[in-house]
């Protein structure tokens, strides 16, 4: 079955969800991509920039991404 949505739909979906089940946001986007059938690289599409941040963050923290420094390279 084909599901069209919006960004904004899916991301409001999405914020809610979290908020609701406080659960991450990564658990909550694999859980409606599941249930829309859709594939994993279409959620960069589907999300806007304030979840992609969040996720990015739960990477980070996860070790999935490598951690930002925030220190100046001075010696």
């Amino acid at each position: 079955m084909l599901h069209t949505i919006t960004k904004e739909e899916f991301s409001k979906k999405v914020e809610k969800y979290v908020e609701e089940k406080n659960v991450s946001y990564m658990e909550t986007v694999l859980f409606f991509l599941e249930q829309y059938s859709f594939d994993f690289s279409v959620a960069p599409k589907l999300l806007n920039q304030p979840i992609l941040e969040k996720l990015e963050n739960e990477f980070r923290e996860l070790n999935f991404m490598p951690k930002v420094k925030n220190k100046l390279p001075f010696n």
